[in-house]
């Protein structure tokens, strides 16, 4: 199949690759952006972390908790230009979305689209601001959480937004709490443990691990040890309660919710960012 400039040029700005790796990658891998990265990976290239986070360019991405404390919502809510991301009517804007979600405990994305927002749905609303704007404006994603506690984190400028749920509540959790979406928006954990972390996933990156070897020039008979190494590694650093504490390197995220309370973890968490 014929590779445009703009699938090489995406994949370079998601990657950090160079452009020919990026157009050999695609050509391999059929235009597929997702097997384009694994490919890249498999081939040693060392590459930006945002497989998820690159669904739009610009937009505005916010995070609110409910008044009782037990529900927590992320919208990012996509746009052309950052000259509209960052104007303070279209981030007013999001935030009416966002508080109409989290006043009513909007548990999914079709539900918050279907939401009346004054006169009209979100979904009609979102139309409405294309027409003013002048710009393709759209829901891009919604998530939520639901626990004994929650906690949100909007990062300055509006890019990324993190949500999480303690298996406790009380205000003595409450720094603990706010620390830990820092945590999940600084450093992008893909699960809470590794029990949480998808087969799927698992899968590709020992599979990854087995190509790299085999790429070093390692023997066949030991790059399945030399894979679970590197998924170990990987469990290591991407998932939440195993990943170094970034405020303290001497502990994990877990041995710091335990020293809150020993019975303290996180139930769900929930990252949104524009790449």
């Amino acid at each position: 199949m014929k590779i445009t400039a703009q699938q090489v040029n995406e994949l370079r700005k998601t990657t950090g690759a160079g452009m020919m790796d990026c157009k050999q990658a695609l050509v391999e891998s059929d235009g597929d952006m997702e097997k384009a990265i694994d490919y890249l990976r498999k081939k040693g290239q060392k590459i930006a972390a945002k497989r998820a986070d690159r669904d739009a360019s610009e937009g505005v991405v916010l995070a609110k908790v409910s008044e009782d404390n037990t529900f927590a919502a992320v919208v990012m809510v996509n746009c052309e230009t950052d000259f509209v991301a960052k104007n303070q009517d279209f981030i007013s804007y999001v935030e009416s979305i966002i508080d109409l979600a989290v006043a009513n405990k909007i548990d999914s994305e079709d539900a918050l689209k279907a939401a009346k927002l004054e006169d009209r749905t979100v979904e009609e609303s979102l139309v409405d601001r294309t027409g003013v704007i002048g710009e393709k404006i759209e829901l891009g994603k919604y998530e939520t959480v639901t626990a004994e506690s929650v906690y949100a984190y909007v990062h300055p400028g509006n890019r990324i937004a993190s949500i999480a749920g303690l298996n406790k509540a009380g205000e003595a959790f409450a720094a603990v709490g706010h620390d830990v979406v820092m945590q999940i928006a600084a450093m992008a954990p893909v699960a809470v443990d590794k029990d949480r972390v998808p087969q799927e996933a698992i899968d590709r990156e020992i599979e990854i691990g087995k190509e790299q070897a085999r790429q070093d020039g390692k023997p066949e008979e030991m790059l399945e040890k030399i894979a679970m190494g590197k998924l170990n590694k990987f469990f290591k650093e991407s998932t939440l309660l195993n990943q170094i504490f970034i405020k303290d390197s001497k502990k994990s995220i877990d041995q710091y919710l335990k020293e809150a309370d020993k019975e303290l973890t996180v139930t769900d968490f929930k990252r949104l960012a524009l790449a």
